[in-house]
């Protein structure tokens, strides 16, 4: 969205909100489930990590960053989730994946530490710390949330988990809400913000729960690697991003890292 329209934090208030409000209109047609008291405080941390941090970070980081780094750098997020499964969930770890994490994380760090875009006065170091820091939040999300998507349908907890995260933003993201001068919107801006509320965010947090439900959290983490393709290529063909060599030596890294990580081994079934 084009800070033209709205800036990053009234941005993702939109987002949230209007997510949040879809996810309760869809609860009240489907059976209802209590949620325990003790889950509440799950959600509520949930939602700091998951809607609050993953979001605020994201696309303040995007502010500074390049397509290409961001999309890349959000790729290692099926790493943090391994490393996190096995400090948090006591999974086993290979030497393979040990290996897969390092040149992952070697891939991603050339990304943040490389200063150079394809705009000018950029802050690129701290833009990709920013969409670092945001993968990591959202990693911890996805680890918090296996055992609730396997206690409640996704429109219970989902709907919770929104509405914390929708007063946490509120004062984050109300200033830039409310100095939008929504008379300037044009009709691709509108069905910019459309596509994602309903989405990139409403489809998006639905289905992830979904997929936890049935899958380990690194096996859904596998989609993520498709990110830096198809936004590489995209800002490339909009002249939004450049690539050179060392963009592409750190994200074969990163491809390499995510491949070993996701490797399984031969007597796996």
């Amino acid at each position: 969205m084009n800070e033209n329209f709205i800036k990053p934090f009234g941005f993702v208030l939109i987002r949230v909100a209007g997510a949040t409000v879809l996810f309760w209109i869809m609860s009240l047609f489907l059976p209802k489930q209590k949620i325990d008291k003790k889950d509440y405080l799950k959600l509520f941390v949930a939602a700091i990590f998951g809607v609050m941090i993953n979001m605020l970070f994201f696309f303040k980081g995007l502010e500074y960053t390049s397509p290409i780094h961001a999309s890349a750098i959000t790729i290692t997020v099926p790493i943090i989730i391994l490393i996190l499964s096995a400090i948090i969930l006591k999974e086993n770890v290979s030497k393979l994946k040990i290996v897969g994490v390092t040149l992952g994380l070697i891939g991603a760090l050339v990304l943040t530490i490389y200063g150079k875009s394809a705009r000018a006065g950029d802050n690129v170091p701290l833009g990709n710390l920013l969409v670092f820091l945001n993968a990591i939040s959202y990693s911890i999300y996805v680890i918090m949330i296996k055992k609730l998507t396997l206690k409640y349908h996704p429109f219970t907890f989902i709907k919770w988990l929104f509405l914390f995260g929708l007063i946490m933003l509120i004062p984050f993201g109300y200033n830039d809400l409310k100095a939008v001068e929504w008379h300037t919107f044009t009709p691709n801006a509108i069905w910019s913000v459309v596509f994602v509320v309903v989405g990139a965010t409403f489809g998006t947090y639905l289905f992830n729960p979904l997929a936890l439900n049935k899958l380990k959290a690194s096996t859904v983490g596998i989609f993520i690697y498709l990110q830096p393709v198809v936004a590489g290529l995209f800002a490339i063909s909009i002249g939004a991003d450049f690539i050179d060599s060392v963009k592409i030596g750190a994200m074969l890294l990163i491809f390499l890292g995510v491949f070993l990580v996701s490797k399984k081994p031969k007597n796996a079934i």
